[in-house]
């Protein structure tokens, strides 16, 4: 094994394998940085220019987009409160909060470290310990994926601030929300009211850009705040190694939570950004920092959701099975070029094979390297008047909404998920906890049916098995741990 690594960096030093990766690189953190324009949109377009291309060189370029949107989607999530990607919805909590502090650059520098971190650590996964990893995610069925959401759900406690019956009754109806559309099971049409658009359900891209950027749009205008952000004066302040050290536990630890959901098929980076969230906020010595600009809370989601990157590849390779929707399009790139995901594929192709794996690390540098030098240019977004800002940001929303299926319906989606989102956070609910329902709602409800199912109806089969019963004591851990340090502290006092 230790051969065939130093013959997959010895393969990788070429001219050619690090220009792509730069060119696919910029192109990913383009996509990912704007609204509605996601990792697989850039994957997808660009998979047939690599047809004609070395294997290792085409497949490199697409892994760089893949990584490169994967961290781009936190540049708008911190500059203007627009996730550019689902992956990055938690990230823009603390995010923009800094920044309007003033403390956008040092938010920016934060997500970039974090992602490269998580990245890195997630390709060291996929080139040491892939087939054990690949052991574990085959053990998951339909019970340990209903509890997996589970315990994403009960995240809802912690990201609902001091409103948290507020944040469940929001959460409640996301769940409702992701209802809409054909029953998974049966193939019975719900809540559409007749309406043929609805059968298929709601897209999540329009729905993320109207709850967080319309909504806020809509309230800068209510408020006439079209002020240059003050966040000109602290453009050259710099991420300090006390606050890179102080953060790099939550760091490890959400890489290899990201890592864990990665090689898990079906699941995806929006899921493990939230569950790190989570798990760094419960943890935390400062949890009341949280959603009003901590940099823990950025670290969190960027390790986790890019700890995805490489781990998808993990069931891709060993077992021919794609762990999202990216690797689902890599499987048919890497068929086209003559390798065939599965079990044979690292005897039949292996120098191929270890020269991608390596590469991936040197993916992730590249992404440190560029985004480093690209925070400057994107720190001077928040010094554009924001009344000549709002309707470059609108004109975005409606092209990212409209380009997930070139539907208007879509931009009707967006529009209406835009006053929703304004109208309850004017009333003090929280709309992160809905969107988070909007993701897990669909795995969660499909799970728990198939395994009553596969039980006859015997609910036991989510105690008899043990990696669920072990996410559903955690997951009773996650929601009484805050009311125990809550009566605790009230105590203290008293």
């Amino acid at each position: 094994m230790l051969s065939n690594i130093v013959n997959g960096f010895v393969n990788l030093l070429s001219i050619s394998n690090f220009i792509f990766i730069f060119i696919g690189m910029m192109i990913g953190i383009v996509f990912g940085a704007l609204p509605g324009l996601t990792a697989t949109m850039a994957v997808a377009l660009f998979t047939p220019i690599t047809f004609g291309m070395d294997p290792v060189v085409g497949i490199l370029m697409l892994l760089s987009m893949y990584c490169g949107a994967t961290y781009g989607g936190s540049i708008t999530a911190i500059l203007i409160k627009t996730p550019g990607t689902p992956a990055s919805a938690a990230t823009a909590l603390d995010g923009y909060a800094l920044t309007q502090q003033g403390h956008g650059g040092k938010a920016l520098e934060m997500a970039l470290f974090a992602s490269t971190i998580g990245g890195i650590f997630s390709a060291l996964m996929l080139l040491f310990i892939a087939p054990l990893m690949a052991r574990i995610a085959t053990s998951f069925g339909p019970p340990e994926f209903f509890a997996l959401a589970l315990f994403g759900l009960t995240i809802i406690s912690s990201i609902s601030g001091d409103h948290v019956v507020k944040g469940l009754i929001m959460g409640t109806i996301g769940m409702l929300i992701s209802c809409i559309g054909l029953d998974r099971i049966t193939g019975v049409p719900r809540l559409t009211f007749n309406h043929r658009y609805l059968v298929g359900g709601l897209q999540l891209i329009p729905v993320l850009i109207g709850l967080f950027a319309i909504s806020e749009l809509v309230r800068k205008v209510e408020k006439r705040d079209f002020a240059v952000s003050d966040v000109a004066e602290f453009s050259k302040e710099s991420l300090t190694p006390k606050e890179m050290l102080e953060s790099f536990v939550t760091i490890i630890k959400s890489s290899i939570i990201g890592t864990i959901i990665g090689a898990i098929p079906g699941t995806g980076a929006a899921i493990a950004s939230f569950l790190s969230y989570g798990e760094a906020k419960r943890v935390s010595k400062r949890p009341e920092e949280f959603g009003k600009g901590s940099l823990d809370g950025i670290a969190a989601s960027e390790a986790g959701n890019n700890g995805v990157t490489g781990a998808t590849l993990i069931p891709l390779l060993t077992l021919g099975i794609p762990g999202d929707a990216v690797t689902a399009i890599l499987l048919g790139s890497l068929m086209i070029q003559g390798m065939i995901p599965g079990p044979s594929l690292f005897a039949q192709h292996g120098k191929t094979v270890y020269t991608i794996m390596v590469g991936l690390i040197a993916v992730n540098i590249f992404m440190y390297i560029e985004g480093k030098f690209l925070i400057r240019l994107f720190i001077k977004i928040t010094k554009v008047p924001m009344n000549f800002m709002i309707p470059v940001i609108v004109l975005l929303c409606i092209t990212g909404a409209y380009a997930v299926n070139n539907a208007y319906f879509d931009v009707v989606v967006m529009l209406t998920f835009g006053l929703v989102g304004y109208v309850f956070s004017r009333l003090g609910f929280p709309v992160t906890p809905m969107l988070l329902a909007i993701i897990l709602g669909p795995t969660a409800e499909e799970s728990m049916r198939q395994s009553l199912i596969i039980s006859n109806g015997n609910a036991s089969i989510f105690f008899t098995r043990p990696i669920c019963l072990a996410f559903i004591l955690i997951s009773c851990i996650s929601i009484f741990l805050p009311l125990i340090r809550r009566v605790l502290s009230k105590k203290k006092e008293s």
